[in-house]
């Protein structure tokens, strides 16, 4: 059982949300009134996909976002826009999208992480999330990836009765090919800054959380330099945990923009695009073999072009490269294979 494919769409809408749903409560319903947590993180999320995407368009001076939008038979849309083969940027996606339906068993359990043998019935669900990965063509500007959701499931038809639940996740980190300090420490000290306006424990724990979570375990590295992660956080008031990933959805542009301003013009040479080429291609083996947005996209038939489009449009895999010791490309490699404290 597959999640409904996708319907291209002419205009975008000004919610994805039900009209039938506006009125319901929250606490009882996929659907929501206005001022509902579903409702206000649509709000965001397209907020958020307006000021990156323009800011992106700025940076690179001439280029512009193509952009589609879809809609669901099962329920809710999306929009995707991406920007490829710019003056500075190769490629650049972000997509928003609400969606909600029934989902199948092994998409829950592929959502939830969940390699259990145990098969829940089908869950009633919505899911609401900002997705994006912009990949610069120089390769002394790094590769962002930030993603912000919200889940939501009622219980599963074979468990009448369950509560409902919900919970938040995303993150943002940085992907460069060479290590500037003032860049990587500039890139922290943004996202320690949103997270202590909520809880100092935050940066902390979401920067180990991060650091744990993009490792590509067959080659014992991460695939950068970090940031912040959180995923099925439910353990803190809802309305604060908004606000929260508000705060980092909104830290992105300070966060990244002045490095790419930084680095977009800076000259290099061959030897310096085939080493960016060969790291693109551990991006490209993270995101294909572990990353669990990718996974719960594929496993719910999702829009192909929308989940791949974290892809470079270029990478490199060499057999058996080893970069000399001391270099600048060992130093990158070192950094992801023991992660560091940069602030």
């Amino acid at each position: 059982m597959l999640i409904e494919k996708e319907t291209p769409e002419n205009e975008r809408p000004d919610t994805f949300l039900r009209e039938a749903d506006d009125s319901s409560s929250s606490s009882n319903s996929l659907g929501g009134s206005p001022s509902s947590v579903r409702a206000r993180f649509e709000k965001m999320i397209r907020e958020a996909q307006d000021s990156v995407c323009a800011a992106v368009e700025a940076a690179d001076g001439g280029a512009k976002f193509k952009e589609d939008v879809w809609s669901r038979p099962g329920g809710g849309g999306g929009i995707s826009r991406v920007l490829q083969d710019g003056d500075v940027w190769e490629k650049a996606g972000v997509n928003v999208s609400v969606v909600y339906g029934v989902m199948p068993p092994e998409a829950y359990r592929a959502a939830k992480g969940d390699n259990s043998a145990t098969k829940p019935g089908p869950v009633p669900f919505f899911a609401a999330g900002i997705s994006s990965v912009l990949h610069p063509k120089n390769p002394f500007a790094p590769t962002l990836h930030f993603n912000y959701r919200y889940f939501e499931t009622d219980a599963p038809k074979d468990a009448p009765g369950a509560p409902r639940q919900w919970w938040f996740g995303g993150g943002t980190d940085l992907t460069p090919a060479y290590i500037f300090e003032e860049d990587v420490k500039h890139f922290h000290s943004v996202q320690k800054s949103a997270c202590d306006k909520f809880d100092p424990s935050f940066y902390p724990r979401f920067k180990k959380w991060c650091d744990d979570y993009f490792v590509i375990k067959h080659r014992g590295e991460r695939r950068g330099l970090g940031g912040i992660f959180f995923d099925d956080l439910n353990d803190y008031d809802q309305e604060m945990l908004l606000a929260f990933a508000t705060e980092c959805a909104n830290s992105v542009v300070p966060a990244y923009l002045p490095i790419i301003e930084r680095r977009k013009d800076t000259s290099f040479t061959e030897q310096h695009k085939a080493w960016q080429q060969l790291r693109r291609g551990r991006y490209v083996e993270f995101n294909l073999v572990y990353d669990r947005g990718t996974t719960f996209g594929l496993k719910t038939g999702g829009r192909i072009e929308s989940i791949l489009v974290s892809l470079p449009l270029t990478a490199r895999w060499e057999y058996d490269h080893q970069p000399e010791e001391g270099s600048e490309e060992w130093k990158l490699l070192d950094a992801c294979i023991n992660p560091k404290e940069w602030i």
